[in-house]
């Protein structure tokens, strides 16, 4: 009976000694499929958790120094481009744009009456000429008159030596003679006078027209400052530099703000992206275009979608505020990453749930 037990235990041992064998070959060959699946999975999907969402962040700022009047937004407001956000108190800045206009006008007023000096003043230069081209016809009567006296009283000296006329018309001939010469004297010197008068007016002419080039630039000064006046004024009113959501406020109605003083920021969550930090050992393939699988931690449940569009010039490390000095000390060899930005496809977050900061994990798929 014990021999017969012991045969019968012998095939149930081989049994289960085959069935264990195959149960192994099959665990060996599904690890092997699946090692063999994971590792092609992790040759076309590059992943990381090093990633989170970027954007643009407008930071809205005063350019001038005032008083908060109005605040037309509220925390995490959707906003157009170009809607007023704040308002600071332009009383000030209006009566500067006020005064610097009255300046303005001043010296337009001014440069009105240089224009009418100019023009009274050079319309004097013709009958300056005029009295000129006079005072020259008038000598040369004048000589003409004189060379006829000349001769006249050559004429009379030598009648009157011969006795052929009396001495009283002599006399009166000598008489026309130096007035004859004096009147030629008197018309050169009316002449000079004539001359210096048209020089005269002439450089007249050139002072007023050089006041009016002064008068030109003091109007431009004026109107430099009328326009800083009107630019300041124009200040007083932030608008939005593009559409978005209002973030950080800061500014409250009655705040006295500076210039360049941060009031709130606006975020456009329509131009955001994912930069994913990969290591270097992983962007062996990796190319701009390809596309990429995004998983957010918010939300779980949800998969976005979008493409590689460039990868950094250099590691993160490079671009730090402390670069490393691999030459100096000892070197300690470190897995470096790089910075790729990916942005998201145009449809794939229609409601922008995202928001810049959230952390997510990006797959980029390997064709």
């Amino acid at each position: 009976m014990e021999q017969t037990k012991v045969e019968e235990t012998k095939p149930n041992n081989n049994k289960k000694k085959k069935i264990g064998f195959i149960i192994l070959g099959i665990i060996i060959v599904i690890g092997a499929i699946t090692l063999f699946f994971y590792l092609r999975y992790k040759t076309t999907h590059i992943t990381t958790d090093d990633a989170y969402i970027d954007g643009r962040i407008h930071t809205i700022a005063s350019r001038i120094k005032g008083t908060i009047k109005t605040v037309y937004v509220k925390d995490n407001q959707s906003v157009k481009k170009g809607d007023i956000l704040i308002e600071i108190d332009p009383a000030d800045y209006e009566v500067k744009v006020e005064e610097a206009s009255s300046g303005v006008n001043a010296e337009k007023a001014k440069l009105t009456e240089v224009e009418a000096r100019i023009s009274v003043s050079q319309t004097q230069i013709p009958e300056f000429r005029a009295a000129l081209e006079t005072a020259k016809a008038n000598l040369e009567l004048q000589e003409a008159n004189l060379k006829q006296a000349a001769k006249d009283s050559e004429r009379a000296e030598n009648l009157y030596k011969s006795e052929t006329i009396s001495k009283e018309r002599y006399e009166k001939t000598m008489t026309a003679y130096t007035v004859a010469l004096a009147q030629v004297k008197a018309a050169r010197e009316q002449l000079k006078q004539a001359e210096k008068a048209l020089e005269t007016q002439k450089v007249v002419v050139k002072q007023v027209e050089a006041s009016r080039t002064a008068q030109i630039s003091a109007i431009r000064e004026k109107e430099a400052k009328l326009n800083s006046a009107q630019l300041n004024f124009g200040y007083t009113k932030i608008f939005a530099p593009s559409d978005g959501y209002i973030t950080k406020k800061s500014a409250e109605l009655g705040n006295q703000v500076e210039t360049g003083q941060p009031l709130m920021a606006v975020v456009p969550l329509d131009d955001i992206w994912v930069s994913a930090n990969y290591k270097e050992t992983q962007l062996e393939k990796v190319k701009p275009g390809q596309k990429v699988k995004i998983k957010v931690d918010t939300y779980s449940g949800k998969s976005f979608s979008g493409k590689v569009e460039s990868i950094m010039s250099g590691t993160g490390a490079v671009f730090s505020l402390f670069p490393p000095e691999n030459a100096t000390g000892n070197y300690v060899k470190i897995v470096q990453r790089v910075p790729v930005k990916i942005v998201l496809d145009q449809n794939t977050d229609p409601e922008h749930i995202l928001r810049i900061g959230m952390s997510v994990v990006p797959t980029i798929l390997i064709e």
